[in-house]
């Protein structure tokens, strides 16, 4: 695997910059050695670095890593860990100088990672600008960027094409020609049977006009601002309860079984992601990916996860750390190798046109989610799923009234954010 030198222009400002930003952070090692042009270290600090990482994506960096290895003399060895609980790892292991020098993670981890002081910003420069702008807004906070990205990834609307034919524009267009195909569902998406789905159902919220906390021009959200009580959350509450009475939405659905009734032909119309299509696609659906239908008259933005590479505040050679993140994870290569072990569109723009040319459902996923939002990072997020999630689950299930059922969870999650 070659370097993109393209990534390299400017690198060695990035790694000055780097120095004096890490060197009091790094635990261990001469930060002062690293290589800076992606070439020969030039005799300065070997100290291996560790990435954790995955099973999955693995292979895929194996080559990468030893292209690292090859120019700067640096071994990286790379730790599979378990993915369930490797933000808590992460958290617990890097203040004892235990944790890796760096960790493959979802955005939405780096709020915690933040505010418990285990990673370090990057200084990615001009790179930026070949991302997707909203890769990069997930990888900032607070004005900062911590992480470089490589895949993202969210829902869209699958159409089984024999059973309707067309795509339509709105929600109420999706049930209608459900009901007109004659199928035992007019529309399918997985509900937890305790806590709802408000990931899958944000679409259907946003275009209603209703988010969770309120966003700046930038992207990034202010915890002091929760704005998911407001009238267009009431509204969506609304329609919620409606959608749970005419058995469009069905709290005893849940993923595994929404997934197995689309692949019997028993609905049209099946909201899920990427993560869903190799079944599909296997299952011999006739299938088409559709842009997600407003049921609220606004756009529908569903949620945006981006999944990148991050620097340990601990890291034991971060600048080489920095390099392999910011020259190496950043290529076209690099980007094009994980999307085709994780099937989820590059967050580089050249890698997913790329990919995008080949494969039509990147495309459509890509497009979609070029529009969407991204799952806000911050820790306060930790306290809202649960209350947003119930308030769903019990509107469906037909109990309460919408505005005091919707109202009620947010004052709960206002609470427990602090006032």
């Amino acid at each position: 695997m070659k370097v993109n030198k393209r990534s390299i222009v400017g690198f060695a400002a990035i790694a000055a910059v780097s120095a004096l930003a890490l060197t009091g952070c790094a635990g261990g090692g001469d930060n002062g050695g690293g290589s800076t042009d992606g070439g020969d270290n030039g005799g300065g600090d070997t100290t291996p670095i560790t990435v954790w990482v995955d099973i999955e994506r693995k292979p895929a960096l194996e080559e990468v890593a030893a292209s690292f290895t090859e120019d700067t003399g640096i071994d990286v060895e790379l730790v599979t860990k378990d993915f369930a609980t490797v933000d808590q790892d992460f958290i617990s292991q890097v203040p004892t100088g235990e944790g890796p020098d760096i960790i493959v993670s979802p955005h939405d981890k780096l709020g915690a990672y933040v505010a418990a002081g285990v990673v370090a910003p990057l200084e990615i420069g001009d790179i930026a600008d070949q991302f997707a702008e909203s890769a990069i807004q997930a990888m900032t906070y607070d004005g900062q960027v911590y992480g470089v990205p490589y895949s993202i990834e969210n829902v869209a609307l699958v159409r089984n094409a024999d059973l309707v034919s067309e795509p339509v524009e709105t929600f109420d267009e999706v049930i209608a020609a459900g009901r007109e195909a004659g199928t035992k569902y007019p529309f399918l998406v997985g509900l937890s049977p305790e806590q709802g789905d408000p990931y899958h159902l944000y679409p259907l919220q946003t275009s209603f006009g209703s988010q969770v906390f309120a966003q700046a021009e930038d992207g990034s959200y202010d915890a002091t601002q929760l704005v998911l009580g407001d009238e267009a959350g009431i509204e969506f509450a609304t329609a919620l309860k409606q959608w749970g009475a005419d058995g469009i939405l069905n709290a005893n659905i849940d993923g595994d079984k929404a997934r197995e009734f689309f692949l019997a032909g028993d609905s049209p119309y099946y909201l899920t992601g990427p993560w869903n299509i190799p079944a599909i696609s296997e299952g011999g659906i006739n299938y088409a990916i559709d842009p997600l239908p407003s049921a609220g008259g606004e756009e529908a933005r569903p949620f945006v996860g981006v999944n990148g590479f991050f620097l340990s505040s601990e890291s034991t050679n971060a600048l080489a750390a920095t390099n392999f993140i910011v020259n190496y994870l950043s290529t076209e290569d690099a980007q094009l190798a994980l999307y085709e072990v994780g099937g989820r569109p590059p967050a580089l723009t050249a890698a997913y046109e790329t990919a995008a040319a080949e494969d039509p459902d990147v495309e459509a996923f890509g497009a979609i989610g070029a529009t969407g939002d991204p799952m806000p990072a911050i820790p306060e997020m930790g306290a809202v799923w649960s209350d947003w999630g119930n308030a769903e689950l019990q509107l469906i299930k037909g109990d309460g009234d919408p505005a005091q059922v919707w109202t009620t969870a947010a004052e709960n999650i206002q609470s427990k954010i602090g006032g």
